[in-house]
């Protein structure tokens, strides 16, 4: 289940960039209508959704520490812990979707911007520091929860799985400045 090819480190980096260089333009031209305003195909304002978008990143942490203790123990173990993650999908889909409504209120878009920066640096310097053994490590993964989330992934990939969360959900932002 490992990749057999190394990782392309660099390719990474240009996606978090191009993505920190993104949900910062959005953030210096959306007035406050646009962020107030209803995004495509989900529930939340424009604000609501960077905000969910920024927190695909600040996932990645808690993601990787998963990742590399799962991917020490028996594939069963981090199998069954999947299985029951996906059993908690109703709960998890509701702190996902209320998460972003609090969060604005707290994290003003200036705020958003920062944190997105520290978070980004914090990640990159982790990559950097990541063995291709490491990266090679997974584990399974709850299917429900994310559409880019499959049964196994590897380090390399959870790696690349906020840039093609934050990707998707650009998508369906309606800001007046046209994303």
């Amino acid at each position: 289940m490992a990749n057999a090819y190394p990782m392309d480190r660099q390719a990474v980096y240009d996606d978090y960039e191009r993505a920190r260089q993104t949900f910062h333009r959005l953030l210096e031209t959306a007035s406050e209508a646009d962020l107030a305003r209803p995004t495509c195909g989900t529930r939340w304002t424009n604000e609501q959704l960077l905000w969910h978008m920024l927190f695909g990143y600040m996932l990645l942490r808690p993601l990787l520490v998963l990742g590399r203790l799962f991917g020490r123990l028996p594939r069963g173990v981090g199998r069954t812990f999947a299985r029951l993650l996906n059993a908690a999908t109703v709960p998890f889909d509701f702190v996902n979707y209320v998460g972003p409504v609090g969060a604005v209120k707290i994290f003003g878009p200036r705020r958003m911007a920062a944190t997105f920066d520290r978070v980004i640096a914090s990640l990159l310097r982790r990559l950097a520091a990541e063995s291709e053994a490491g990266l090679a490590r997974g584990m399974h993964y709850p299917v429900r929860w994310d559409p880019f989330f499959r049964d196994f992934m590897t380090l390399a990939d959870i790696y690349r799985y906020p840039t093609q969360h934050f990707d998707f959900h650009y998508r369906q932002l309606t800001l007046a400045n046209g994303r």
